[in-house]
């Protein structure tokens, strides 16, 4: 059974920043998309970064040069860096993962960016 669990999430000032880890278990073959969706209240679940292939790399425009998704195939787990946060950043972020046939959800962690 396919697990995602995410980590680093919390509370930063705008200005801030965060990493948040997206740990993969219990899957046979390979993902051919990782990345990173987010939901603000009262909002749609939106993608905000993705590596996709072998490495290619696609952001939301509001994240663009804020934001850097990295993965470390050793240790089947992928990264968000978060800089430069603003408080339209808040949400709640889930890592995404996708195999063929398949798409794989994590719990969920808070982002939130408040003074």
């Amino acid at each position: 059974q396919v697990q995602l669990v995410e980590s680093g999430g919390g509370l930063v000032q705008p200005g801030g920043s965060l990493r948040l880890s997206c740990a993969a278990s219990g899957f046979s073959s390979s993902f051919y998309a990782m990345g990173w969706y987010r939901q603000a209240p009262g909002k749609q679940r939106e993608s905000v970064a993705f590596i996709i292939g072998g490495g290619t790399t696609t952001y939301a425009d509001s994240v663009k040069g804020r934001f850097t998704i990295s993965r470390d195939n050793a240790k089947n787990t992928w990264y968000l860096e978060m800089n430069s946060l603003k408080p339209e950043d808040t949400a709640v972020y889930y890592c995404n993962a996708r195999e063929v046939g398949n798409t794989y959800w994590g719990q969920g962690t808070q982002v939130t960016v408040s003074s």
